[in-house]
């Protein structure tokens, strides 16, 4: 299997038509989405909470120079990107990342990628429940941030559970609104700029590069879309599509937002801020400019959320059908034709999070399964026979190259976190291992409505 494209593989083929073949098939998912719609699971994904803090973070770190560190990490993101277009458009399959991997460089290498893709999502999104209850007690008072962001988990997997259409026009509602407030803040504050917060530009000592590290991972999710690819309409050619203009969209975002950010009230002020696009749209003294653009951090993180739950549910629905997880978690509902099993099993995780774990060090284990399985997707890219390649080899080389010097980079203060990191390596290995143990011949799970 390894190296060939989906075209000229007949061992793919046949997988893929034992999933809709007699009456041992798996039930098939069904195309719904456009370009716009799986754009916006990107847009959604990509500018979530990571507008309303990271931009804080990184300002403090490389002054108006973040204007650089936003480039270069779009280039960094881009170049991943380039690699998941080529995978996409050569199987367009649910589970993303974990199918690559799976075919291209080994089940145990798929079953560690995928695995590692699901703790991080179920971390990253039971962080964001958390930064949606922040906002909202903001503007209802008095509610424990804890039941609200168990509550809005809770919403989100019901969501959905009933259906993609349903989640991807809530989602695309979200990400207009979100573009909207964003759009406004850009535009009423550039008012107010002064141009003395940009001198120096480049500050002494400024890290820029540590500051593309924070904004790299505030473009992270531009893939999210490769894990619902069979319920995209023409994969092959949307996705790789829709990946790209959710990292071009967000790209404008991204500078113009910091530019003003930091020409309201100065790269300090955000980096002291847990909220700094409040703090600079404070610096019009609009007291209702402030209450907009908190709304925004509302539709900012609900979007996000509810393209985690979206995507942690499809990767393991994916692990499952392919005999990686329970086989009961590829069911799908006979009236809604999702994989009602494994949403409601991704949002209960989150909500396991939300109430029980500390997620004191939830960004640095995001950070480095993040880096794991991009680094991944570059390398599986490079296995792809040169008839299925769209771009040179230098891109997934380059790719993979910057993955592992940002790595470099991202390595924390923290080594608790990293240890955590590993030991969910170390138990998704032993899982793996056990379950493949106790298998007495191929996978050949069946799974019916």
């Amino acid at each position: 299997m390894i190296g060939k494209s989906l075209i000229f593989n007949p061992l793919l083929l046949d997988r893929e038509d034992t999933m809709t073949q007699g009456p041992q098939a798996f039930q098939t998912l069904k195309p719904k989405l456009g370009l716009f719609a799986a754009t916006a699971i990107g847009v959604g994904t990509i500018i979530g909470a990571g507008i309303y803090v990271v931009i804080g973070i990184a300002s403090g770190l490389a002054g108006p120079a973040i204007i650089i560190s936003i480039l270069i990490a779009f280039g960094v993101s881009m170049l991943t990107a380039l690699s998941y277009s080529e995978l996409v458009a050569w199987l367009p399959r649910e589970g993303g990342i974990y199918e690559f991997a799976h075919e291209l460089l080994s089940p145990f290498f798929g079953f560690i990628t995928g695995w590692m893709w699901l703790m991080s999502n179920v971390f990253a999104g039971a962080t964001v429940a958390l930064g949606f209850a922040s906002y909202f007690g903001e503007f209802v008072g008095g509610l424990p941030t804890v039941a609200v962001a168990a509550l809005i988990c809770l919403v989100f997997t019901v969501l959905n559970y009933i259906g993609i259409e349903s989640s991807a026009k809530v989602n695309s509602t979200l990400v207009v609104g979100k573009l909207v407030v964003l759009a406004f803040f850009v535009g009423f504050g550039a008012l107010f700029v002064h141009p003395q917060h940009f001198v120096p530009f480049v500050p002494s000592g400024s890290g820029v590069l540590y500051a593309t590290v924070f904004i790299f991972f505030a473009f992270g999710g531009f893939a999210r879309v490769t894990v619902i690819a069979e319920e995209v309409k023409d994969p092959r050619r949307t996705v790789p599509k829709a990946i790209l203009l959710s990292l071009l969209i967000s790209l404008v975002f991204y500078l113009f937002v910091a530019i003003v950010a930091v020409g309201l009230v100065g790269p300090q002020a955000l980096a002291h801020s847990g909220s700094p696009l409040a703090t600079a749209v404070q610096g019009t003294g609009y007291s209702s400019a402030v209450y907009l653009v908190s709304l925004g951090g509302l539709l900012a993180t609900s979007s996000v959320l509810l393209t985690s739950v979206l995507g942690v549910s499809r990767v393991a629905y994916a692990m499952a059908r392919e005999g990686d997880l329970p086989k009961p978690i590829a069911r799908l509902h006979p009236r809604f034709s999702t994989p009602h099993y494994a949403v409601v099993i991704s949002g209960a995780a989150m909500i396991v999070f939300v109430l029980f774990i500390n997620l004191k060090n939830v960004v640095a284990i995001s950070t480095m399964t993040m880096l794991f399985y991009y680094g991944v997707a570059n390398v599986a890219a490079l296995r792809l026979e040169r008839k299925a390649r769209r771009y040179p080899t230098a891109v997934p080389v380059l790719g993979l190259v910057s993955c592992l010097l940002l790595l470099a980079f991202a390595l924390p203060a923290s080594p608790e976190a990293w240890i955590a990191g590993l030991a969910v390596l170390a138990l998704g290995s032993v899982y793996y291992l056990s379950r493949r143990g106790r298998s007495t011949g191929p996978s050949n799970p069946i799974i019916t409505g």
